[in-house]
């Protein structure tokens, strides 16, 4: 692991976003792929896996996020606040607002429970875009993360933006199993739910070099660039990773998971960071 950071030290902070997203973006893969390997999945199992992917984007929201945001804004008490709360509620109103527009449909959730602007996509479609939306924040947070390193920003390390590349790619694992697996059961074939599946989280590259340059660009955001991302990763949360945990009997075994992914991302930014 020192090796791994020693090496993002050493390049490009723009490229280490993009070698970082790449591995979410990688992991996505890596758990569509399992769509290759078995015919369903246990509705348990993946109300559990959900729960675990909400709970790693809590953890990350305020450990990898808020807290390095607040520690390196300007000024004292209620002032060093204002950064941090403003780009939190912006974060939030952008992923609110992609809500309304973009066509999509949550895993457990009725035909009939569509969201967005009405359009005759299928639901197959729907659901790649609703694992996209939570992808956009992710993407978006390790490459602000990165960018905050190389400004030289007191509270950013590359340990602790390695520490969440790493917790993005965990939660991102049994993500793409959880899109691959429903489209397959909707008929798709097994390489095209593994198509859509992976797909699913190629916005997390572009999302990452993005926010990377702007820091860089534009460095007096960052405080504001690390909320927004958070207050992104906890609307979609709020929104869509929790109700759709809870849909059938299985809610204890998803808050468990949530939990256990809480656990995991904290230990990995204490740890790291």
């Amino acid at each position: 692991m020192e090796d791994i950071i020693l090496y993002f030290e050493q390049i490009n902070p723009v490229l280490a976003a993009l070698y970082a997203t790449l591995f979410t973006w990688g992991l996505t893969a890596m758990g569509s792929g399992l769509v290759f390997l078995f015919r369903g999945v246990n509705r348990a199992v993946m109300d559990a896996m959900l729960g675990f992917t909400g709970g790693v984007m809590v953890a990350a929201s305020f450990w990898s996020l808020l807290a390095p945001g607040i520690e390196m804004s300007p000024g004292e008490g209620f002032m060093k606040v204002v950064p941090a709360a403003v780009g939190f509620l912006l974060g939030a109103l952008f992923i609110f607002g992609l809500d309304k527009v973009l066509p999509h449909i949550h895993i457990n959730f009725r035909e009939s429970e569509k969201e967005g602007i009405k359009t005759p996509w299928r639901r197959t479609t729907l659901l790649t875009l609703a694992i996209t939306l939570h992808n956009i924040p992710e993407g978006l947070a390790v490459g602000v993360l990165f960018g905050g390193v190389a400004a030289g920003f007191d509270g950013a390390t590359i340990g602790g933006a390695v520490a969440l590349a790493l917790g993005i790619g965990l939660q991102n694992f049994p993500e793409g199993f959880a899109v691959a697996m429903p489209l397959r059961r909707h008929g798709l074939s097994r390489r095209k739910s593994f198509m859509y599946g992976q797909a699913s989280a190629l916005v997390e590259p572009i999302a990452g070099v993005l926010g990377a340059w702007a820091v860089l660009t534009f460095q007096p955001i960052l405080p504001y660039a690390l909320s927004f991302a958070a207050g992104a990763m906890i609307f979609v949360v709020v929104e869509e990773v929790i109700p759709e945990t809870q849909q059938d009997k299985y809610t204890d075994l998803a808050t468990m998971g949530f939990i256990g992914g809480f656990i995991i991302m904290m230990a990995l930014d204490v740890g790291l960071g």
